[in-house]
């Protein structure tokens, strides 16, 4: 039987062995919430990187750049990390250079050793489980947190996921206990649960509200974001 672990922090990805794993990457507010709706919106690929510099880089290529700073638009750049930014209107038929303070990081980390990276939200949650009940391979959850400190929101999809792969996989550690529980205990009312976390005031305070009431919507979305060499696409 396949194991399932969580990672709650980039941090600690250090610690797991993952050559044969496929990893989630998880950031709900907001980079993999507005990944999987620019694929669902008909993006032809996005591409992540670490650092605003990188995302300079691509400039002159005629690609789309978007950079997102401690939940800001970094001055200059078309767009930053709200999934509103991604509709088909504008992202159809496009390829994104995409930077945040997270769930890029968290991607490329990520990719230097594990079989395969995929990206998942609560907007995509049963297609991701599906995927990986068919895999029959090793998964792990990484949380990309904030800033490498371990946060509510993306601990809480880790558990989400959990509780829809209980029977065909081996929960593997005491992280996957502790997300599982904290899902059970907020899924009634994610955003109410949510309010207690440092992320969701920040974004609070910039007024975007709508788009953390966006990212907890189950099942919006069909597409599969995974990480082929240095673009994501949706999985086929």
């Amino acid at each position: 039987m396949p194991k399932i672990e969580v990672c709650l922090t980039p941090a600690l990805l250090h610690l797991y062995d993952i050559e044969n794993s496929i990893v989630v990457v998880i950031d709900i507010l907001r980079a993999t919430s507005s990944i999987t709706y620019g694929f669902e919106n008909g993006a032809t690929a996005i591409i992540p990187v670490m650092d605003v510099e990188d995302c300079e880089t691509y400039r002159d290529l005629g690609y789309l750049l978007a950079a997102e700073r401690n939940g800001e638009v970094v001055t200059g750049f078309d767009f930053g990390n709200s999934p509103f930014s991604y509709t088909k209107e504008k992202v159809e038929n496009q390829t994104i250079v995409l930077t945040t303070t997270n769930g890029t990081k968290a991607m490329r980390m990520a990719q230097e050793r594990a079989y395969e990276v995929i990206v998942g939200s609560f907007l995509n949650i049963t297609a991701v489980c599906n995927y990986l009940k068919q895999q029959n391979k090793d998964v792990l959850l990484l949380c990309a947190g904030w800033k490498d400190n371990f946060n509510l929101e993306d601990t809480l999809f880790a558990g989400a996921v959990v509780a829809q792969l209980t029977d065909g996989f081996a929960l593997a550690d005491d992280a996957g206990v502790a997300a599982l529980d904290m899902y059970e205990q907020a899924k009634t009312d994610l955003r109410g649960y949510l309010r207690k976390s440092s992320h969701s005031h920040r974004l609070i305070k910039l007024n975007i509200e709508e788009d953390v009431q966006f990212c907890l919507k189950p099942d919006l979305c069909t597409a599969i974001p995974v990480l082929r060499n240095e673009k994501l696409v949706r999985l086929t």
